[in-house]
């Protein structure tokens, strides 16, 4: 990448590429699959093409999708004290509070913890399966990326784990837990959904949808 000078103003804004971070402008140059390209100034990257990244991040959409359904549903984890044994799937916790004045924070627990990685998985799916098949891009593909990207920050399924190995190592003072199918479902699902992110190139999305292949 190399600065676009302030006095510059005759280069066509095709040519340009501006960093989400710090601002800085760039003329545009796309490096080859494997390499990045790197703003200089605060280190972001830029651009970042693969080759079979498309195939690879549907395949992890895919992949989410199937383990969101099982970890919500299926236990969680199983509980023994004194003789009393129970189990919990994350859709139980989620509904704990649904019978009180509560039931605000337990739909948005709900939400940040599964219902927001499903939507963007969905979304990926959406955006994506056509430009990897060379066909046109979905309609409303570019609003469906562009909020696909602005759900990235309410994607708290890491932060949900965080905060469970936190209360089982209090919980194991007082009672004897196991883990349920749904518990190791989930450690894959945060590792999937932080893979799908740093494997992404957003520009090589953006560029797709306003190039689109002719079919």
């Amino acid at each position: 990448m190399k600065d676009v000078p302030d006095h510059d103003l005759a280069v066509p804004l095709t040519d340009l590429i501006v960093c989400p971070q710090c601002d800085a402008v760039y003329h545009l140059k796309e490096p080859a699959a494997g390499e990045q390209a790197v703003c200089q100034r605060c280190h972001t990257v830029l651009i970042a093409p693969r080759r079979k990244a498309g195939l690879t991040i549907i395949a992890v959409a895919l992949a989410t999708l199937i383990l969101i359904v099982g970890a919500t549903f299926f236990p969680f984890l199983t509980i023994d004290a004194a003789g009393n044994k129970n189990s919990v799937s994350v859709f139980d916790s989620a509904l704990a509070f649904s019978n009180g004045p509560l039931i605000l924070l337990s739909l948005a627990t709900a939400a940040l913890i599964m219902l927001v990685p499903l939507a963007r998985a969905v979304l990926t799916l959406y955006v994506l399966v056509p430009i990897v098949l060379d066909l046109p891009p979905a309609k409303f593909a570019m609003p469906a990326f562009r909020f696909s990207q602005a759900l990235r920050p309410w994607s708290m399924a890491e932060i949900f784990a965080l905060g469970c190995a936190v209360a089982l190592v209090k919980v194991a003072d007082l009672a004897t837990v196991g883990f349920g199918p749904a518990f190791w479902m989930f450690g894959v699902l945060v590792i999937l959904v932080v893979a799908q992110d740093s494997y992404m190139c957003k520009w090589s999305v953006w560029n797709s949808l306003e190039h689109p292949k002719k079919s």
